[in-house]
């Protein structure tokens, strides 16, 4: 078994997406935090599927290099879909409760725990979407570590949103977030053990290259599209004053 079928380029590829999504959903947080009404919302889920678009590319560009000597890996496209949705939906949440709680700081760590918790299981459902010739047995040490990393990078991604503000400190926490999530995904993949069948036998799915591949490309490239977008339209609040608050921003529609 090896986690690095084409070497450093899947890590790095993955560790760039991962930082991406960071950055841009921090972006659309702030943007979120100094707004009210549809447009806080549009904002908040723009920031929501960001980062979780963020983490689940990262975590299949990744498994684009897991080998398994003597298998061949599939993939189920349904719970691979599905490990996405819950991405999306739970940080969401997480984003959500940060948006529109009283309590900040409440918001932070129970977002964060909620967050985290998601991040941890679209891994899982996405290590579960795998097809091989054999059975995956787990490190529980060590899936409980990875656990404890995605809840520790979400509720510090959900406090930078507060405390963030500047671009080169944002650009920072991106990276930061970026090092925990994909420690999280190698500390996963580091509980891994598999046990190959006796008989090589055919494995359902699709392979890597006809879906994943695809659909991370295609995710990669809303991720850097939408930040280019993102960051090259006016910052309504600075400009406008309260008085943007009556109209909604063309990005967040």
């Amino acid at each position: 078994m090896t986690e690095f079928g084409f070497g450093w380029l899947t890590p790095v590829l993955s560790y760039a997406m991962a930082c991406v999504g960071a950055a841009l959903g921090l972006r659309c947080m702030v943007r979120a935090l100094a707004k009210t009404g549809r447009s806080r919302r549009n904002w908040l889920i723009n920031g929501a599927v960001a980062i979780g678009t963020g983490i689940w590319t990262m975590h299949f560009i990744a498994m684009l290099g897991f080998r398994v000597t003597g298998s061949d890996v599939r993939y189920d496209v349904p719970l691979t879909v599905l490990s996405l949705l819950v991405a999306i939906v739970v940080v969401g949440i997480g984003v959500f409760a940060v948006g529109y709680s009283r309590s900040k700081v409440l918001a932070v760590l129970v977002g964060g725990l909620i967050a985290g918790l998601g991040v941890a299981t679209m891994h899982y459902v996405g290590m579960a979407a795998m097809n091989l010739s054999g059975t995956v047995d787990y490190n529980p040490a060590m899936v409980a570590l990875s656990v404890v990393i995605a809840v520790v990078a979400a509720t510090a991604a959900l406090w930078a949103t507060l405390a963030i503000r500047g671009p080169a400190a944002a650009f920072g926490a991106s990276l930061v977030m970026g090092i925990a999530v994909s420690a999280m995904h190698y500390t996963g993949m580091a509980a891994v053990h598999v046990g190959l069948h006796s008989m090589h036998s055919p494995v359902d799915g699709a392979t890597p290259m006809q879906f994943i591949f695809p659909l991370t490309v295609l995710l990669g490239s809303y991720l850097f599209l939408t930040s280019a977008f993102v960051a090259i339209s006016p910052n309504a609040p600075r400009r406008a004053g309260n008085a943007d608050e009556k109209q909604v921003d063309p990005v967040a529609r």
